[in-house]
């Protein structure tokens, strides 16, 4: 099994590391995390499989709202109330099951990668809630115009918000530096 060291050509020392404690990028200390849930710390609490319930409860409250926000959309532009609130309906379901998924697999992805997943899940989202709008002369050329503006302003900000704060990103830091370097073996 390779480690992060191993990868980035860090040898010394691998054969005795325990391979069940992850290690520091940069140091051969390994990482101890407390997952006990302590009562003055509610952010400390985890679900299954290790994630937090903010992991959760953020995409699935940011599809409520987004469901929501499709039935005022869509009932503003003239549909029943029945016909909006069956839209704004799938249109939460939809969008937390991909929301979730996006928070299940981010921490697999690239940096860029990650910043593209979000950019290109939030166009979408605002260019299918400009086309439902309704107002006359929108087109679909109009929509995807739109959502690929909103998509790529997200991409932004999500990649500067992943690039500076390195703390909180899966992977550690975005390219870590080597502390030295060790002479290649064939020489």
């Amino acid at each position: 099994m390779q480690t992060p060291a191993h990868r980035h050509g860090a040898t010394a020392g691998s054969q005795s590391r325990d391979a069940s404690q992850p290690y520091t990028a940069h140091s051969d200390t390994p990482v101890h995390r407390d997952t006990s849930v302590h009562p003055d710390n509610p952010a400390a609490a985890s679900g299954p499989h290790g994630r937090s319930t903010t992991a959760v409860a953020l995409p699935v409250a940011a599809a409520l709202l987004y469901g929501l926000w499709t039935v005022f959309v869509d009932r503003t532009s003239g549909s029943s109330l029945g016909h909006a609130w069956l839209l704004g309906l799938i249109t939460a379901v939809v969008s937390g099951v991909l929301g979730l998924l996006l928070v299940r697999v981010q921490s697999t992805l690239v940096t860029e990668v990650r910043a593209l997943a979000y950019g290109a899940f939030f166009g979408t989202a605002i260019g299918y809630l400009y086309s439902i709008s309704g107002t006359a002369g929108h087109t679909t050329l109009e929509s995807v115009r739109m959502g690929a503006v909103m998509g790529a302003v997200m991409f932004a900000v999500s990649l500067y918000i992943f690039r500076t704060h390195r703390v909180r990103e899966p992977h550690g830091e975005h390219r870590p530096r080597r502390a030295h370097r060790h002479p290649h073996p064939s020489n």
